[in-house]
């Protein structure tokens, strides 16, 4: 167990650091498809972009956790962050050389080191005892508010520096970004892997023993519905809003607005699930997403969109940082590695899917089909959830 002082570091550290890297994912998501709008001729591909950003993403999730448990956790997310400059490079030279394929070749490698900046979450409860676990999640999220400035501000400022090449300096600036990830991972301080090997020579219950446990199950559904249903929602929404009239600067905007929304309620998330425990955070959680789709559907102006997004971000927050720490409690020191990369395999192997459908959804059906499809998927998900919120006990209670 690592002292606490350690522990605070290390949440520190990693805050700066997901400032960074999760500026990279709006930087992708509000011009992956305005950039395959240029660069493919088929409206069923524009969105390509964005959703090879989050297979790439799904993909990384194992491999990620195969080369922390290898490697250790500081070793790996320098790899990842070198991984974020290179997506950076080649998306540039997809667009100097008009090249819709290398353009996606490199959202699909900025996926990869996305991989990474999702597990920082983890590394910030390791060491962590009891309450203090989700406050050092939610801490860490915070980092993404700074990055939900840094993103969209650098898309609009960057995206006509360069004559005839519309947004390559955006991308561009996302690999200064993790460049600049490279000096501050250097000062995390996490166990050495021979050390964290020791620690888990019993490693524990099988693998399928574990997915089988309801809390596991209840707590990746959660995560699943939660960051699912954002993607599907946020990867349609700057294509649906420069289609409805509103300019690239307003959906640029909306985005940014959008991951504010997403990082702003870690400030206190960490304290609310402390004090009205995991279940019952990540259930108001989907209820917001479901209020957002409503707040959708009910016009076209870009305050509709706008307003939307927010209160998709919101819960977002309350849903996937409730189930991150669901996670936490289904697993032992010696299961963290499999169950930790098990969750986010499948959380963002759903996420890629969600992101694949919305893109030939929105080309098919329209902005509002995609806003009615969230209803009954978090209705599937917060029936369970608020039964076992009720029957949970005391919200310091493992399982």
């Amino acid at each position: 167990m690592m002292p606490e002082s350690l522990v605070r570091r290390n949440i520190v550290v990693l805050t700066a650091a997901q400032s960074l890297g999760a500026a990279s994912p709006p930087i992708v998501i509000s011009l992956g498809g305005l950039v395959g709008q240029k660069l493919t001729s088929d409206p069923a591909l524009v969105t390509l972009p964005v959703s090879l950003f989050n297979l790439g993403l799904a993909i990384g999730t194992l491999p990620a956790a195969f080369l922390m448990r290898q490697i250790g956790r500081r070793n790996a997310y320098l790899f990842g962050a070198v991984l974020g400059a290179l997506s950076g490079v080649v998306a540039m030279a997809g667009i100097f050389a008009a090249s819709f394929q290398l353009f996606c070749l490199g959202t699909f490698v900025a996926g990869f080191y996305a991989s990474y900046v999702q597990s920082y979450r983890f590394a910030a409860a390791d060491g962590a005892e009891g309450p203090m676990k989700a406050k050092a999640i939610s801490w860490v999220m915070i980092g993404g508010l700074i990055a939900a400035i840094i993103g969209p501000q650098m898309v609009i400022w960057t995206r006509d520096l360069i004559p005839n090449a519309e947004f390559a300096a955006s991308f561009a600036g996302q690999a200064l970004l993790a460049m600049l990830a490279l000096p501050v991972l250097l000062l995390l301080r996490a166990p050495r892997p021979e050390k964290a090997a020791t620690a888990a020579a019993d490693t524990g219950r099988p693998l399928t023993e574990i997915m089988r446990s309801p809390r596991f199950m209840l707590a990746v559904a959660a995560g699943v519905v939660s960051y699912g249903l954002m993607t599907f929602v946020m990867t349609a929404a700057p294509i649906a809003m420069v289609g409805h009239g509103h300019s690239v600067s307003s959906a640029a905007l909306g985005i940014q607005w959008h991951v504010l929304a997403m990082f702003a309620p870690s400030f206190f998330t960490g304290h609310l699930i402390t004090r009205f425990g995991k279940e019952k955070i990540a259930a108001v959680g989907l209820l917001l997403i479901g209020f957002s789709a409503i707040w959708a559907l009910s016009g076209m102006a870009l305050m509709n969109f706008w307003a939307s997004l927010v209160l998709l971000g919101i819960g977002w927050n309350f849903g996937f940082i409730g189930a991150t720490a669901m996670i936490t409690d289904c697993h032992t020191p010696a299961e963290r590695g499999k169950v930790q990369g098990t969750n986010d395999f499948m959380v963002f192997g759903v996420v890629a899917a969600a992101s694949f459908f919305s893109g030939t959804l929105l080309h098919a059906s329209g902005w509002q089909a995609i806003n009615w499809l969230i209803f009954p998927a978090v209705a599937l998900v917060l029936v369970p959830l608020l039964w076992r919120a009720r029957t949970a006990g005391s919200p310091a209670r493992t399982v």
